[in-house]
């Protein structure tokens, strides 16, 4: 599934509620699946749940998006040159 196809799909699904909730209170779920998904990554303990837990961040993520009218398939296109400051595959930027 293309980035734009997920989108939509969670659009169709939940922007109605989301709208409702509102950038803000949508914003402080997204937050709440980041911290379910670090007890997860912590924990290591059940492979499946962390998948759930990165798709429920990639959801929150992509309804997050679509209130703010940001296309993410156009926003990742800012990676497709490989890194944004060095335009390398891998990144040779020296951090700091």
């Amino acid at each position: 599934m293309k980035i734009s196809e997920f989108q939509k799909l969670i659009e169709d699904i939940y922007f109605g509620r989301d709208s409702e909730r509102g950038i803000m209170g949508t914003f402080a779920w997204f937050v709440e699946e980041v911290g379910e998904l670090s007890h997860e990554l912590r924990s290591g303990e059940d492979r499946g749940k962390l998948g759930d837990e990165f798709a429920d961040v990639l959801a929150w993520l992509s309804t997050l998006a679509s209130l703010a009218g940001v296309d993410l398939e156009e926003a990742a296109e800012k990676y497709s040159q490989g890194c944004p400051k060095c335009h390398k595959t891998p990144c040779m930027c020296h951090e700091g």
